[in-house]
């Protein structure tokens, strides 16, 4: 199983007032089946509660992904599943072995969106169980993808690829911009029906394969975002290169900034740490998963790597620019990835703020960008999204590149 490095932690459950009852007194352990309510449709999850002595944990499940919640606790005669890195959580009441409540999007710690929320345990599965779904048919393998928003002309290339054992499915939408996670579901008759829940986002994917085999369908993605979607197969389909989509204005060689650390201290690619190095720049923010599994990748491999002469550099662009606000996620973030790399705040994470911040760039289109950095401190690469482990091939594919390039930029003198 694979496990995200940021969800890896686990807490006692805490509780509020000593007359409340203890969450162990109605939550039961084992798997539960989540549900987030939209327009009519049902977008399901897996978790499971375990307990360990006076210790329980929630585990969302997505697939092969095990992602831990903050710590659990009683208030108000609700159980409240904290995601405060990604300004969420989930409040619920537990009544006849049902939960109900709401799954809410926070600003500065106040409600500004929500969704219905149910949950019911003992169902270890999302759409369909094992036996009671049934196909003839497969959508293993990629897919040429295009994404339409509605009422506007503008469409999303996207490759899906996809792992199908009996009427289970498994896989990703790759885009530009990185990809959808760890989605898993079921193929029913012709029917596809693939979901994920990450704390940060939900998503539901619903297709029927048509008469000439290709796929036509539609996705719902947290609390308003709707599109639709068609596919056609292609073993050949991939995206355009991820090295051209943002790039040095016309005469730039390189690219320099200067913003505080949470302890205030003013860090610059000029500084001595970093002189005659490779540096890898990270643009990113607390509130990106796909960053989140970037960030997973990279810390590892930093550790492994530093003493060749390489340096790693997070500049966030948060949902607020005010440090008091800022710096707490930032810093929790480090924390649970363990990340032991400065990470500085470069502004709010709008157009204007990275086109303020980083000048010398023609636009940074998507989170995570990767800048690299020779030794010399000209920029050689910059790559646009980041393709993660849910996406299969493309994933391996990645780290092979990542290597090729970093041992060829150590390597020169």
């Amino acid at each position: 199983m694979r496990f995200l490095s940021f969800a890896l932690l686990v807490f006692s459950m805490a509780f509020i007032g000593c007359s409340q009852q203890k969450p162990a007194e109605v939550l039961q352990e084992g798997v539960w089946r989540g549900t987030l309510h939209r327009d009519s449709q049902e977008l399901p999850f897996l978790f499971e509660v375990k307990k360990d002595a006076d210790t329980y944990s929630v585990v969302v499940v997505n697939g092969e992904e095990r992602l831990q919640m903050d710590s659990v606790y009683m208030a108000n005669d609700s159980i409240h599943l904290p995601m405060s890195l990604f300004d969420s959580e989930i409040v619920a009441h537990l009544e006849d072995g049902v939960l109900t409540g709401r799954y809410n999007r926070l600003e500065n710690g106040e409600i500004i969106a929500y969704l219905p929320f149910t949950a019911s345990q003992g169902k270890d599965y999302k759409f369909f169980d094992t036996q009671a779904a049934e196909t003839s048919q497969s959508v293993a393998g990629k897919w040429a993808t295009t994404i339409s928003y509605p009422d506007s002309d503008k469409q999303i290339a996207a490759v899906g690829n996809f792992v199908q054992n009996g009427t289970e499915v498994s896989g990703s939408f790759l885009t530009p911009s990185g990809d959808y996670r760890f989605l898993t579901g079921s193929l029913n008759g012709d029917s596809l029906y693939l979901s994920n829940f990450d704390g940060s986002n939900a998503m539901l994917f619903k297709a029927a394969i048509q008469a000439d085999g290709s796929l036509k369908g539609a996705m719902w993605t947290g609390v308003r975002g709707f599109r639709t979607w068609e596919a056609v197969r292609d073993d050949q389909a991939k995206l355009a290169d991820d090295t051209q989509l943002t790039f040095l204005k016309p005469g730039a060689s390189g690219i320099d900034f200067s913003f505080p650390d949470a302890e205030g201290n003013l860090v610059s690619l000029s500084d001595e740490r970093y002189k005659g190095k490779v540096v890898i720049v990270q643009i990113m923010g607390s509130w990106c998963p796909t960053c989140m599994d970037e960030t997973n990748f990279l810390v590892p491999w930093y550790r492994a790597n530093k003493d060749r002469g390489v340096e790693i550099i997070g500049l966030a662009f948060e949902t607020s620019d005010k440090p008091e606000l800022a710096f707490p996620k930032i810093t929790r973030m480090k924390k649970r990835l363990n990340i032991d790399y400065p990470v500085l705040l470069a502004g709010k994470n709008s157009e204007e703020a990275t086109a303020k911040a980083l000048p010398m760039l023609n636009k940074v289109l998507y989170y995570p960008t990767t800048i690299y950095v020779d030794r010399q401190g000209k920029v050689r690469e910059i790559h646009t999204g980041f393709s993660g482990p849910s996406t299969g091939q493309f994933y391996e594919a990645f780290k092979e590149e990542f290597k090729a390039l970093t041992d060829t930029l150590l390597s020169e003198k």
